[in-house]
């Protein structure tokens, strides 16, 4: 039987390096070589055990954000070969309950993804059902490849959120709320406002033309106010969460304005709540939806979006790692401010360090 190096999550706040059998697929699958695997703010979730219905998956092999190159494929495939450079639609709904029929099926009652609930990326190989790849077009490199899931959950909010052209957007968080905001700009918002705790990340989302204006929560400033003060008053025609965290959502609500929409991206944990006051809901007619993955026909967008330089992640991907140094890595983004995405290359021998 063939081997492979995979890192198994074996308890909360463990992974282990572990030789295990490379994957069998059957006729409706296909087996990927892993090219990189980034690290998702998700991944320390799992990792912690933050996500309760996740724990009950261990011992599991998490990396969901992952791209590579066919090394099999079953025989009912099509039109995907071996050698092809593709990444996976992580996201296996049922197709038979009730929200997979009626076309909701990131709310199916039988919900999988790859790399969160089944074994994933962050080994040599993954397999995967054929009909969720999708063929990496050249123009688009392996690093940006390893930035398509991520790519389409953004975009997933993007299209929920229904931003309207030179409607005003604020985004919280300064890691993936980069891309958020870039969406934003592409949409046609105005301005376009980061809010976060990182000068370098603010400056680098500048630089990507994904903002117009930053704001730095670290020098004290009430991001609340200053909102309603670029807004003349009026507050956000829509504001993003893309944190994670009950204050942050509060802070959303309340920088919104009358008739404006929340948009609810960041996972909290199973226990943090958030107060809003239902009363704005009726007598301000604030709205919030909320998006928790990208699935399917966000895919090919992306692809789009990434081969035609509509949206270049590059500048965000701070540091690749051998596989062996996975651990130590999701421990060094909580700490190294430097950091914003990291991803991990099983067939790599040392770090690369990107960043300044």
């Amino acid at each position: 039987m063939k081997m492979m190096r995979a890192q198994v999550l074996t308890e909360p706040c463990k992974f282990e390096l572990k030789e295990v059998p490379v994957p069998q697929i059957n006729d409706d699958e296909a087996l990927v070589k892993i090219t990189y695997c980034g690290i998702c703010g998700s991944d320390w979730g799992s990792y912690t055990g933050k996500y309760a219905d996740e724990v009950e998956c261990i011992p599991l092999t998490t990396g969901h954000e992952f791209c590579g190159v066919v090394e099999e494929v079953g025989k009912d495939a099509k039109d995907i070969k071996v050698g092809d450079r593709v990444a996976a639609d992580i996201c296996i709904p049922c197709g038979t309950c009730y929200h997979c029929r009626i076309g909701e099926p990131l709310l199916c009652a039988d919900f999988t993804q790859i790399g969160i609930h089944i074994d994933g990326g962050f080994a040599e190989y993954v397999k995967v059902p054929w009909k969720n790849l999708y063929k990496v077009p050249d123009e688009v490199s392996d690093e940006k490849a390893a930035f398509i899931e991520p790519l389409t959950a953004t975009l997933n909010a993007s299209k929920k959120m229904e931003c309207q052209i030179a409607r005003s957007v604020v985004v919280i968080g300064c890691g993936l709320g980069i891309i958020h905001a870039k969406l934003a700009k592409l949409r046609g918002a105005a301005p376009v406002i980061i809010v976060g705790d990182n000068a370098e990340r603010l400056a680098m989302a500048k630089e990507m033309g994904a903002a117009d204006i930053t704001i730095d929560i670290t020098t004290g400033i009430d991001v609340v106010e200053e909102v309603m003060k670029i807004t003349n008053g009026v507050g956000a025609d829509y504001a993003l969460e893309a944190v994670g965290n009950s204050k942050p959502y509060e802070q959303a609500f309340k920088m919104i304005r009358r008739g404006g929409k929340g948009e609810a991206f960041g996972i909290c944990a199973d226990d943090d709540y958030a107060s809003l006051p239902p009363v704005e809901f009726v007598l301000q007619e604030k709205k919030v939806s909320g998006s928790t993955a990208g699935i399917g026909y966000d895919w090919g967008d992306a692809i789009t979006l990434l081969k035609y330089d509509m949206v270049d992640p590059t500048p965000m991907i701070s540091m690749i790692v051998p596989l062996e140094e996975l651990e130590d890595a999701l421990k060094e983004i909580r700490t190294n401010q430097k950091l914003i995405k990291v991803l991990v290359a099983p067939g790599l021998k040392e770090r690369k360090i990107l960043y300044k």
